[in-house]
């Protein structure tokens, strides 16, 4: 009998464990970084709450832009990879949480967090 119980037992918590969805991630506070838009205005382009794992094209700096942005400033409380270009590939630089900063050098199209 206490066999039975303990497979019911088990049985229930992989069921549990099936049924409920996985929380997705989120990196809490904001990404900003520098850019000059196509008319060569200075502005400012920021990530509020970004999801982990997932790449963003920065806007303002992307394919129609022929400049990127610059002086990545990383105060989410997750690890920032800053990428050279679209869909986070070329050159790569991470920022750590909180308190990463680059200079104007470092210059930026995409990021991914986590």
């Amino acid at each position: 009998m206490r066999l039975r119980s303990a497979f019911t037992a088990v049985l229930g918590a992989a069921l549990l464990l099936v049924t409920v969805p996985a929380s997705a991630s989120a990196a809490s506070g904001r990404f900003s970084y520098t850019y000059l838009t196509v008319e060569g205005h200075e502005a400012s382009g920021f990530l509020t709450d970004p999801w982990d794992g997932e790449c963003f094209n920065l806007p303002g700096v992307g394919q129609e832009n022929p400049e990127p942005g610059h002086s990545p400033r990383n105060r989410t409380d997750a690890w920032a990879t800053v990428f050279g270009d679209t869909n986070c590939e070329g050159p790569a630089f991470r920022l750590r949480p909180h308190t990463g900063w680059a200079s104007e050098r470092l210059k930026v199209r995409s990021v991914v967090f986590g």
